[in-house]
Protein backbone atom coordinates (compact mmCIF):
# COMPACT_ATOMS: atom_id res chain seq x y z
CA UNK A 1 0.00 0.00 0.00
CA UNK A 2 1.11 3.54 -0.80
CA UNK A 3 -0.32 6.79 0.50
CA UNK A 4 -0.57 10.40 -0.59
CA UNK A 5 2.44 12.63 -0.04
CA UNK A 6 1.35 15.99 1.33
CA UNK A 7 3.29 18.58 3.28
CA UNK A 8 6.43 16.47 3.50
CA UNK A 9 4.83 13.30 4.85
CA UNK A 10 2.72 10.32 3.88
CA UNK A 11 -0.96 10.94 4.50
CA UNK A 12 -3.23 7.95 5.03
CA UNK A 13 -6.90 8.36 4.16
CA UNK A 14 -9.51 6.09 5.65
CA UNK A 15 -12.80 5.27 4.01
CA UNK A 16 -11.89 5.99 0.38
CA UNK A 17 -11.67 3.68 -2.61
CA UNK A 18 -8.23 2.25 -3.27
CA UNK A 19 -7.00 1.68 -6.80
CA UNK A 20 -4.94 -1.37 -7.68
CA UNK A 21 -1.75 -0.98 -9.70
CA UNK A 22 -1.14 -3.98 -11.96
CA UNK A 23 1.79 -5.26 -14.00
CA UNK A 24 0.92 -4.96 -17.73
CA UNK A 25 3.01 -8.06 -18.46
CA UNK A 26 1.05 -10.00 -15.84
CA UNK A 27 -2.28 -8.20 -15.34
CA UNK A 28 -3.25 -10.67 -12.64
CA UNK A 29 -0.37 -9.42 -10.47
CA UNK A 30 -1.14 -6.50 -8.18
CA UNK A 31 1.97 -4.36 -7.66
CA UNK A 32 0.40 -2.06 -5.09
CA UNK A 33 -2.58 0.19 -4.42
CA UNK A 34 -3.20 3.88 -3.81
CA UNK A 35 -6.08 6.08 -2.64
CA UNK A 36 -8.55 7.55 -5.08
CA UNK A 37 -8.22 11.02 -3.58
CA UNK A 38 -11.21 13.33 -3.73
CA UNK A 39 -11.71 17.08 -3.55
CA UNK A 40 -10.90 17.27 0.17
CA UNK A 41 -7.55 15.53 -0.22
CA UNK A 42 -6.64 17.65 -3.24
CA UNK A 43 -7.57 20.77 -1.29
CA UNK A 44 -5.26 19.67 1.53
CA UNK A 45 -2.39 19.21 -0.90
CA UNK A 46 -3.01 22.58 -2.55
CA UNK A 47 -3.16 24.24 0.87
CA UNK A 48 0.16 22.66 1.85
CA UNK A 49 1.69 23.89 -1.41
CA UNK A 50 0.21 27.35 -0.91
CA UNK A 51 1.65 27.62 2.61
CA UNK A 52 5.05 26.44 1.40
CA UNK A 53 5.00 28.93 -1.48
CA UNK A 54 5.06 31.86 0.93
CA UNK A 55 8.57 30.91 2.06
CA UNK A 56 9.88 28.95 -0.95
CA UNK A 57 9.46 31.92 -3.28
CA UNK A 58 11.84 33.90 -1.05
CA UNK A 59 14.57 31.25 -0.98
CA UNK A 60 17.47 32.51 -3.14
CA UNK A 61 17.37 30.91 -6.57
CA UNK A 62 20.87 29.47 -6.14
CA UNK A 63 19.74 27.75 -2.94
CA UNK A 64 16.67 26.37 -4.71
CA UNK A 65 19.05 25.02 -7.32
CA UNK A 66 21.19 23.31 -4.69
CA UNK A 67 18.14 21.68 -3.12
CA UNK A 68 16.86 20.51 -6.49
CA UNK A 69 20.29 19.10 -7.32
CA UNK A 70 20.42 17.27 -4.00
CA UNK A 71 17.03 15.74 -4.72
CA UNK A 72 18.14 14.68 -8.19
CA UNK A 73 21.25 13.03 -6.77
CA UNK A 74 19.15 11.17 -4.22
CA UNK A 75 16.94 9.82 -7.00
CA UNK A 76 19.98 8.85 -9.06
CA UNK A 77 21.41 6.93 -6.11
CA UNK A 78 18.11 5.05 -5.80
CA UNK A 79 17.93 3.94 -9.44
CA UNK A 80 18.38 0.28 -8.52
CA UNK A 81 15.31 0.57 -6.28
CA UNK A 82 13.20 2.72 -8.59
CA UNK A 83 13.78 1.03 -11.97
CA UNK A 84 12.14 -2.32 -11.03
CA UNK A 85 9.22 -0.40 -9.51
CA UNK A 86 8.77 1.62 -12.69
CA UNK A 87 8.96 -1.53 -14.81
CA UNK A 88 6.40 -3.31 -12.62
CA UNK A 89 3.79 -0.56 -12.86
CA UNK A 90 4.44 0.58 -16.42
CA UNK A 91 5.63 -2.59 -18.19
CA UNK A 92 8.68 -1.15 -19.97
CA UNK A 93 11.97 -3.09 -20.01
CA UNK A 94 14.34 -2.45 -17.14
CA UNK A 95 16.86 -0.90 -19.53
CA UNK A 96 14.29 1.66 -20.62
CA UNK A 97 13.18 2.27 -17.03
CA UNK A 98 16.73 3.08 -16.02
CA UNK A 99 17.09 5.38 -19.03
CA UNK A 100 13.87 7.17 -18.10
CA UNK A 101 15.07 7.76 -14.55
CA UNK A 102 18.37 9.02 -15.90
CA UNK A 103 16.51 11.53 -18.05
CA UNK A 104 14.52 12.69 -15.00
CA UNK A 105 17.77 13.34 -13.16
CA UNK A 106 19.33 15.07 -16.19
CA UNK A 107 16.38 17.44 -16.48
CA UNK A 108 16.52 18.39 -12.81
CA UNK A 109 20.28 18.86 -13.13
CA UNK A 110 19.71 21.15 -16.10
CA UNK A 111 17.27 23.40 -14.27
CA UNK A 112 19.36 23.40 -11.11
CA UNK A 113 22.16 24.74 -13.29
CA UNK A 114 19.92 27.52 -14.63
CA UNK A 115 19.04 28.76 -11.15
CA UNK A 116 21.75 31.42 -11.16
CA UNK A 117 20.55 32.73 -14.52
CA UNK A 118 17.15 33.90 -13.33
CA UNK A 119 17.02 37.63 -13.90
CA UNK A 120 14.76 40.47 -14.93
CA UNK A 121 15.50 43.56 -17.00
CA UNK A 122 16.09 47.25 -16.48
CA UNK A 123 15.36 50.30 -18.59
CA UNK A 124 17.63 53.09 -17.28
CA UNK A 125 15.93 56.17 -18.77
CA UNK A 126 12.19 56.03 -19.37
CA UNK A 127 12.09 59.82 -19.15
CA UNK A 128 13.69 62.49 -16.97
CA UNK A 129 14.28 61.02 -13.53
CA UNK A 130 12.43 57.75 -14.18
CA UNK A 131 13.84 54.29 -14.63
CA UNK A 132 12.04 51.03 -15.24
CA UNK A 133 12.47 47.45 -14.15
CA UNK A 134 10.88 44.16 -15.20
CA UNK A 135 10.66 41.74 -12.30
CA UNK A 136 10.18 38.04 -12.93
CA UNK A 137 8.29 36.39 -10.10
CA UNK A 138 6.92 32.90 -9.41
CA UNK A 139 3.22 32.45 -10.03
CA UNK A 140 2.20 30.16 -7.14
CA UNK A 141 0.91 26.61 -6.92
CA UNK A 142 1.40 24.47 -10.05
CA UNK A 143 -0.77 21.46 -10.75
CA UNK A 144 1.32 18.91 -12.69
CA UNK A 145 -0.72 16.16 -14.37
CA UNK A 146 1.47 13.38 -15.74
CA UNK A 147 0.54 10.35 -17.92
CA UNK A 148 1.54 6.71 -17.60
CA UNK A 149 3.92 6.30 -20.55
CA UNK A 150 6.87 8.24 -19.09
CA UNK A 151 5.74 8.97 -15.53
CA UNK A 152 9.09 10.19 -14.23
CA UNK A 153 10.59 11.91 -17.28
CA UNK A 154 7.43 13.92 -17.89
CA UNK A 155 7.24 14.77 -14.19
CA UNK A 156 10.77 16.17 -14.36
CA UNK A 157 9.82 18.38 -17.32
CA UNK A 158 7.37 20.18 -15.05
CA UNK A 159 9.05 19.88 -11.67
CA UNK A 160 12.42 21.33 -12.72
CA UNK A 161 11.33 24.71 -14.11
CA UNK A 162 8.46 25.09 -11.63
CA UNK A 163 10.61 24.69 -8.54
CA UNK A 164 13.58 26.69 -9.80
CA UNK A 165 11.28 29.59 -10.64
CA UNK A 166 10.05 29.55 -7.03
CA UNK A 167 6.70 27.79 -7.41
CA UNK A 168 5.39 24.83 -5.46
CA UNK A 169 3.87 21.73 -7.03
CA UNK A 170 0.97 19.33 -6.56
CA UNK A 171 1.55 16.40 -8.93
CA UNK A 172 -1.16 13.97 -10.05
CA UNK A 173 0.36 10.87 -11.71
CA UNK A 174 -1.77 8.52 -13.76
CA UNK A 175 -3.71 6.14 -11.56
CA UNK A 176 -1.94 3.18 -13.19
CA UNK A 177 1.62 4.45 -12.55
CA UNK A 178 1.70 6.37 -9.24
CA UNK A 179 4.19 4.33 -7.23
CA UNK A 180 7.51 5.58 -8.61
CA UNK A 181 6.33 9.19 -8.39
CA UNK A 182 5.37 8.80 -4.74
CA UNK A 183 8.76 7.30 -3.93
CA UNK A 184 10.58 10.08 -5.78
CA UNK A 185 8.71 12.69 -3.74
CA UNK A 186 9.81 10.96 -0.53
CA UNK A 187 13.42 10.79 -1.69
CA UNK A 188 13.55 14.45 -2.68
CA UNK A 189 12.08 15.46 0.66
CA UNK A 190 14.66 13.32 2.46
CA UNK A 191 17.32 15.16 0.45
CA UNK A 192 16.21 18.49 1.88
CA UNK A 193 13.28 19.77 -0.18
CA UNK A 194 11.10 21.68 2.32
CA UNK A 195 7.68 20.46 3.44
CA UNK A 196 4.90 21.23 0.98
CA UNK A 197 7.11 22.24 -1.94
CA UNK A 198 6.42 18.98 -3.81
CA UNK A 199 3.20 17.09 -3.07
CA UNK A 200 1.63 14.06 -4.78
CA UNK A 201 -2.04 13.11 -4.91
CA UNK A 202 -3.26 9.89 -6.53
CA UNK A 203 -6.51 8.87 -8.11
CA UNK A 204 -8.67 8.84 -11.20
CA UNK A 205 -8.55 11.69 -13.66
CA UNK A 206 -12.29 12.24 -13.42
CA UNK A 207 -12.06 12.54 -9.64
CA UNK A 208 -8.60 13.64 -8.46
CA UNK A 209 -7.54 15.29 -11.67
CA UNK A 210 -10.81 17.17 -11.99
CA UNK A 211 -10.50 18.50 -8.45
CA UNK A 212 -6.98 19.69 -9.17
CA UNK A 213 -7.72 21.49 -12.44
CA UNK A 214 -10.69 23.30 -10.90
CA UNK A 215 -9.10 24.32 -7.59
CA UNK A 216 -9.11 28.14 -7.39
CA UNK A 217 -5.67 28.30 -5.75
CA UNK A 218 -3.88 26.42 -8.54
CA UNK A 219 -2.29 29.21 -10.57
CA UNK A 220 -0.98 27.04 -13.41
CA UNK A 221 -1.72 23.63 -14.88
CA UNK A 222 1.04 21.70 -16.62
CA UNK A 223 -0.55 18.76 -18.43
CA UNK A 224 0.78 15.97 -20.62
CA UNK A 225 -1.71 13.57 -22.16
CA UNK A 226 -4.21 13.14 -24.95
CA UNK A 227 -5.50 16.01 -27.03
CA UNK A 228 -9.16 15.60 -25.98
CA UNK A 229 -8.28 15.69 -22.28
CA UNK A 230 -5.90 18.60 -22.90
CA UNK A 231 -8.75 20.58 -24.43
CA UNK A 232 -10.83 19.84 -21.34
CA UNK A 233 -8.03 21.04 -19.07
CA UNK A 234 -7.68 24.24 -21.10
CA UNK A 235 -11.42 24.89 -20.96
CA UNK A 236 -11.51 24.40 -17.19
CA UNK A 237 -8.49 26.65 -16.72
CA UNK A 238 -10.07 29.36 -18.86
CA UNK A 239 -12.96 29.71 -16.41
CA UNK A 240 -10.57 31.32 -13.92
CA UNK A 241 -7.83 32.36 -16.37
CA UNK A 242 -5.30 29.94 -14.91
CA UNK A 243 -2.20 29.42 -16.98
CA UNK A 244 -1.67 26.20 -18.91
CA UNK A 245 1.08 24.29 -20.62
CA UNK A 246 -0.26 21.41 -22.72
CA UNK A 247 1.93 18.68 -24.21
CA UNK A 248 -0.52 16.60 -26.23
CA UNK A 249 -0.74 14.01 -28.97
CA UNK A 250 1.53 13.52 -31.93
CA UNK A 251 1.80 11.67 -35.22
CA UNK A 252 5.39 12.41 -36.13
CA UNK A 253 6.45 11.90 -39.76
CA UNK A 254 9.90 10.72 -40.84
CA UNK A 255 10.93 11.43 -44.43
CA UNK A 256 13.65 9.44 -46.22
CA UNK A 257 15.01 10.98 -49.41
CA UNK A 258 16.73 8.89 -52.07
CA UNK A 259 20.09 10.51 -51.28
CA UNK A 260 19.94 9.76 -47.55
CA UNK A 261 22.06 7.43 -45.46
CA UNK A 262 19.32 4.87 -45.77
CA UNK A 263 20.64 2.43 -43.17
CA UNK A 264 20.89 5.18 -40.55
CA UNK A 265 17.40 6.42 -41.42
CA UNK A 266 15.94 2.92 -41.11
CA UNK A 267 17.58 2.49 -37.72
CA UNK A 268 16.19 5.83 -36.55
CA UNK A 269 12.71 4.93 -37.78
CA UNK A 270 12.75 1.58 -36.03
CA UNK A 271 14.05 2.97 -32.75
CA UNK A 272 11.76 5.98 -32.95
CA UNK A 273 8.70 3.81 -33.46
CA UNK A 274 9.28 0.79 -31.24
CA UNK A 275 10.99 2.36 -28.20
CA UNK A 276 8.66 2.14 -25.18
CA UNK A 277 6.50 -0.21 -27.26
CA UNK A 278 5.60 2.74 -29.46
CA UNK A 279 3.76 4.42 -26.61
CA UNK A 280 5.06 7.97 -26.84
CA UNK A 281 3.57 11.23 -28.06
CA UNK A 282 6.95 12.06 -29.60
CA UNK A 283 7.52 8.96 -31.71
CA UNK A 284 7.92 8.10 -35.38
CA UNK A 285 4.38 7.21 -36.42
CA UNK A 286 4.50 7.77 -40.17
CA UNK A 287 7.29 7.13 -42.69
CA UNK A 288 7.40 8.67 -46.17
CA UNK A 289 10.13 7.33 -48.46
CA UNK A 290 11.08 8.16 -52.03
CA UNK A 291 10.13 5.50 -54.52
CA UNK A 292 13.66 4.51 -55.59
CA UNK A 293 14.64 3.34 -52.10
CA UNK A 294 11.18 2.38 -50.82
CA UNK A 295 11.46 -1.39 -51.32
CA UNK A 296 14.75 -1.48 -49.44
CA UNK A 297 13.37 0.61 -46.58
CA UNK A 298 10.20 -1.44 -46.19
CA UNK A 299 12.09 -4.72 -46.33
CA UNK A 300 14.66 -3.67 -43.73
CA UNK A 301 12.09 -2.10 -41.41
CA UNK A 302 10.14 -5.33 -41.52
CA UNK A 303 13.28 -7.36 -40.77
CA UNK A 304 14.10 -5.15 -37.77
CA UNK A 305 10.56 -5.46 -36.43
CA UNK A 306 10.61 -9.23 -36.74
CA UNK A 307 13.87 -9.47 -34.74
CA UNK A 308 12.69 -7.51 -31.70
CA UNK A 309 12.27 -9.77 -28.69
CA UNK A 310 8.99 -9.39 -26.84
CA UNK A 311 8.88 -10.13 -23.15
CA UNK A 312 8.13 -8.90 -19.65
CA UNK A 313 10.08 -5.84 -18.62
CA UNK A 314 11.92 -7.59 -15.80
CA UNK A 315 13.54 -10.02 -18.26
CA UNK A 316 16.94 -8.51 -19.11
CA UNK A 317 16.78 -9.98 -22.63
CA UNK A 318 13.51 -8.18 -23.45
CA UNK A 319 13.73 -5.51 -26.16
CA UNK A 320 10.07 -4.54 -26.29
CA UNK A 321 7.65 -4.92 -23.42
CA UNK A 322 3.86 -5.11 -23.31
CA UNK A 323 1.46 -2.35 -24.12
CA UNK A 324 0.26 -0.66 -20.99
CA UNK A 325 -3.40 -1.65 -21.06
CA UNK A 326 -5.96 -3.89 -22.69
CA UNK A 327 -7.91 -0.82 -23.84
CA UNK A 328 -4.82 0.58 -25.57
CA UNK A 329 -4.18 -2.69 -27.37
CA UNK A 330 -7.80 -2.90 -28.53
CA UNK A 331 -7.65 0.64 -29.92
CA UNK A 332 -4.42 -0.11 -31.76
CA UNK A 333 -5.92 -3.28 -33.25
CA UNK A 334 -8.90 -1.29 -34.54
CA UNK A 335 -6.60 1.32 -36.12
CA UNK A 336 -4.48 -1.40 -37.71
CA UNK A 337 -7.54 -3.19 -39.10
CA UNK A 338 -8.76 0.06 -40.61
CA UNK A 339 -5.37 0.51 -42.27
CA UNK A 340 -5.53 -2.96 -43.77
CA UNK A 341 -9.14 -2.50 -44.88
CA UNK A 342 -8.08 0.72 -46.63
CA UNK A 343 -5.54 -1.18 -48.74
CA UNK A 344 -2.52 -1.44 -46.47
CA UNK A 345 -0.34 -4.55 -46.54
CA UNK A 346 1.12 -5.98 -43.35
CA UNK A 347 4.76 -6.83 -44.05
CA UNK A 348 5.78 -7.66 -40.46
CA UNK A 349 3.89 -8.56 -37.31
CA UNK A 350 0.25 -7.65 -37.26
CA UNK A 351 -0.83 -10.14 -34.65
CA UNK A 352 -0.72 -10.97 -30.98
CA UNK A 353 2.30 -13.10 -30.04
CA UNK A 354 1.75 -16.86 -30.10
CA UNK A 355 4.16 -17.48 -27.21
CA UNK A 356 2.18 -19.00 -24.32
CA UNK A 357 4.47 -17.19 -21.85
CA UNK A 358 3.13 -13.86 -23.13
CA UNK A 359 -0.53 -14.80 -23.34
CA UNK A 360 -1.50 -13.11 -20.07
CA UNK A 361 0.04 -9.71 -20.78
CA UNK A 362 -0.94 -6.90 -23.13
CA UNK A 363 1.66 -7.77 -25.77
CA UNK A 364 1.44 -6.85 -29.45
CA UNK A 365 3.95 -7.83 -32.12
CA UNK A 366 5.96 -4.98 -33.69
CA UNK A 367 4.19 -4.31 -36.97
CA UNK A 368 5.01 -2.61 -40.28
CA UNK A 369 2.21 -1.74 -42.73
CA UNK A 370 2.89 -0.64 -46.32
CA UNK A 371 0.64 1.83 -48.11
CA UNK A 372 -2.54 2.18 -46.04
CA UNK A 373 -4.82 4.89 -47.40
CA UNK A 374 -3.74 8.44 -46.58
CA UNK A 375 -7.12 9.07 -44.99
CA UNK A 376 -6.98 5.90 -42.88
CA UNK A 377 -6.90 5.96 -39.10
CA UNK A 378 -3.21 5.00 -39.19
CA UNK A 379 -2.54 8.26 -41.00
CA UNK A 380 -4.97 10.65 -39.35
CA UNK A 381 -5.10 9.48 -35.74
CA UNK A 382 -2.40 9.18 -33.11
CA UNK A 383 -1.35 5.54 -32.84
CA UNK A 384 -0.03 4.59 -29.42
CA UNK A 385 1.62 1.24 -29.91
CA UNK A 386 4.11 -0.73 -32.04
CA UNK A 387 2.59 -0.21 -35.50
CA UNK A 388 4.46 1.71 -38.21
CA UNK A 389 2.85 2.66 -41.56
CA UNK A 390 5.09 3.42 -44.57
CA UNK A 391 4.19 5.24 -47.78
CA UNK A 392 6.01 5.74 -51.07
CA UNK A 393 6.28 9.31 -52.37
CA UNK A 394 7.59 10.81 -55.60
CA UNK A 395 9.73 13.54 -54.05
CA UNK A 396 10.40 15.64 -50.96
CA UNK A 397 7.67 18.14 -51.81
CA UNK A 398 5.04 15.41 -51.78
CA UNK A 399 6.47 13.97 -48.56
CA UNK A 400 6.26 17.33 -46.78
CA UNK A 401 2.71 17.89 -48.01
CA UNK A 402 1.69 14.45 -46.75
CA UNK A 403 3.49 15.01 -43.47
CA UNK A 404 1.68 18.30 -42.89
CA UNK A 405 -1.74 16.83 -43.73
CA UNK A 406 -2.33 15.86 -40.11
CA UNK A 407 -4.13 17.51 -37.19
CA UNK A 408 -0.96 16.95 -35.14
CA UNK A 409 2.34 18.84 -35.31
CA UNK A 410 4.67 17.72 -32.55
CA UNK A 411 7.87 16.32 -34.08
CA UNK A 412 9.20 15.61 -37.57
CA UNK A 413 12.32 14.17 -39.19
CA UNK A 414 14.04 14.31 -42.56
CA UNK A 415 16.97 12.28 -43.86
CA UNK A 416 18.95 13.66 -46.81
CA UNK A 417 22.51 14.49 -47.82
CA UNK A 418 21.38 17.57 -49.73
CA UNK A 419 21.57 20.81 -47.73
CA UNK A 420 18.96 22.47 -49.93
CA UNK A 421 16.49 19.66 -49.26
CA UNK A 422 17.24 19.76 -45.54
CA UNK A 423 16.67 23.52 -45.47
CA UNK A 424 13.40 23.18 -47.38
CA UNK A 425 12.15 20.50 -45.00
CA UNK A 426 13.14 22.28 -41.79
CA UNK A 427 11.38 25.44 -42.97
CA UNK A 428 8.26 23.83 -44.42
CA UNK A 429 7.49 20.99 -42.01
CA UNK A 430 4.82 22.15 -39.56
CA UNK A 431 6.03 20.88 -36.19
CA UNK A 432 7.43 22.07 -32.91
CA UNK A 433 10.62 20.03 -33.39
CA UNK A 434 12.45 18.89 -36.54
CA UNK A 435 15.42 16.55 -36.68
CA UNK A 436 17.69 16.43 -39.73
CA UNK A 437 19.70 13.21 -40.08
CA UNK A 438 19.21 12.57 -36.37
CA UNK A 439 17.25 10.22 -34.20
CA UNK A 440 14.40 11.76 -32.24
CA UNK A 441 16.16 12.76 -29.05
CA UNK A 442 14.84 15.67 -26.97
CA UNK A 443 17.44 17.97 -25.46
CA UNK A 444 16.94 19.93 -22.26
CA UNK A 445 18.75 22.86 -23.87
CA UNK A 446 16.07 23.33 -26.56
CA UNK A 447 12.41 24.33 -26.12
CA UNK A 448 9.92 21.56 -26.82
CA UNK A 449 6.23 21.88 -27.59
CA UNK A 450 3.76 21.12 -30.34
CA UNK A 451 1.69 23.13 -32.79
CA UNK A 452 -1.89 22.60 -33.97
CA UNK A 453 -3.53 19.88 -31.84
CA UNK A 454 -0.22 18.79 -30.35
CA UNK A 455 -0.13 21.36 -27.59
CA UNK A 456 0.34 24.82 -26.23
CA UNK A 457 3.40 26.32 -24.54
CA UNK A 458 6.92 25.01 -24.15
CA UNK A 459 8.75 22.54 -21.96
CA UNK A 460 12.55 22.18 -21.81
CA UNK A 461 15.02 24.93 -22.51
CA UNK A 462 15.37 28.18 -20.62
CA UNK A 463 12.16 29.15 -22.42
CA UNK A 464 10.16 26.82 -20.16
CA UNK A 465 10.90 29.12 -17.23
CA UNK A 466 8.80 31.85 -18.86
CA UNK A 467 5.74 29.63 -18.41
CA UNK A 468 6.33 29.45 -14.65
CA UNK A 469 6.95 33.16 -14.00
CA UNK A 470 5.00 36.42 -14.05
CA UNK A 471 6.51 39.62 -15.36
CA UNK A 472 5.90 42.76 -13.34
CA UNK A 473 6.81 46.26 -14.55
CA UNK A 474 8.12 48.73 -11.98
CA UNK A 475 8.79 52.44 -12.43
CA UNK A 476 11.00 54.33 -9.96
CA UNK A 477 11.27 58.11 -10.10
CA UNK A 478 14.15 59.85 -8.38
Amino acid sequence: MAELFIGGREVKIDGVERLEVRDPARPGTVVGDVPNAGADEVAAAVEAAKEAFASWRKVPAAQRGRLLLAGARRVADATDELAPLLTAENGKPLREARLELHRFVETLDHYAGLARNLRGQSVPALDDGARGFVLKQPIGVVGAIVPWNFPTTLLGNKLGPALIAGNTVVAKPDETTPLTTLRIAQLMHEAGLPDGVFNVVTGLGAVTGEALIRHPDVAKLAFTGSTPVGKHVMAAASERLARVTLELGGSDPLIICDDADVDAAISAASMGRFFNCGQACLAIKRVYVQESVADRVIEQLAAKAEKLKLGPGDDVTTQIGPMHSERGRELLAAQLQDGVDSGGQIVAGGQLPDDDRLAEGWFHAPTVVAEPAHDSRLSQEETFGPVLPVWRVADLEEAVARANASPFALGSSVWTSDLRKATFAMEELVAGYTWVNSRTKVYDELPFGGLKESGYGKEHGIEALDHYQDEKSVVIRD
